[in-house]
């Protein structure tokens, strides 16, 4: 069963009614990942952008190949960071997971900057939060994460504690997206909007997903 908040999508067409008005090409999402990503915080993007709408979804990793989720899940994922450069997503989005917190982090610095400068907006969740604090994308706009002590214990050189949002939610600011790892649903949202939905598209879908806990 389609959700209510697609039927307003064209699903079949290549072309969707982007931002601004009018028929573009479809948004474009590049979600990173790497070994042991969080399971949970991709999934409402991945399982829906595309299928329901109309919204171009692609994987990609610092180093290409298989490995597992943190819930054991095999991936291969075949496309590189320059890949997604090349690309030109509308958003980047970063998937968290252990390995940010580890000494092993890959660093995407330069790719979140050249990624930015090309005009995406950029998205980090739970341990994804890391990587953006790491390139000082969080040093100038109000964010959020786990909390302010995990981002100034685990990210060398983050200077945004005073900008930092104690918030279950995500916090969007300056085509920057941050969320808690227990916020999958906001966070989707923010990158849903982000993309170019609209704004009764993504309160739709909020709505749905929320119908369980009223």
């Amino acid at each position: 069963m389609r959700p209510e908040a697609a039927l307003d999508v064209c699903l079949l067409s290549p072309y969707v009614i982007g931002i601004h008005g009018g028929f573009g090409l479809m948004a474009r999402v590049g979600l990173i990942l790497t070994p042991g990503f969080a399971d949970w915080e991709y999934a409402f993007i991945a399982g829906t952008a595309s299928p329901f709408y109309g919204i171009d979804v692609r994987f990609f990793a610092s180093a290409t190949g298989q490995f597992r989720s943190q819930g054991g899940l095999a991936v291969t994922v075949d496309s590189s960071l320059q890949q997604c450069l090349d690309w030109k997503p509308d958003v980047v989005v970063v998937i968290g997971g252990m390995v940010w917190e580890r000494a092993e982090a890959p660093d995407i610095r330069d790719f979140l900057h050249a990624s930015r400068s090309s005009g995406a907006t950029i998205a980090g969740i739970c341990g994804g939060t890391l990587a953006l604090a790491r390139a000082g994308l969080l040093d100038t706009v109000p964010h959020t994460s786990n909390s302010a002590d995990f981002l100034q214990q685990n990210a060398v050189g983050y200077e945004g504690r005073t900008l930092y949002r104690s918030s279950p939610a995500a916090v969007v600011a300056d085509r920057i997206i941050t969320a808690p790892g227990p916020a999958p649903v906001s966070f989707t949202c923010a990158v849903f909007e982000g993309a170019g939905l609209s704004s009764e598209i993504i309160s739709q879908f909020r709505s749905m997903l929320a119908a369980e806990h009223r």
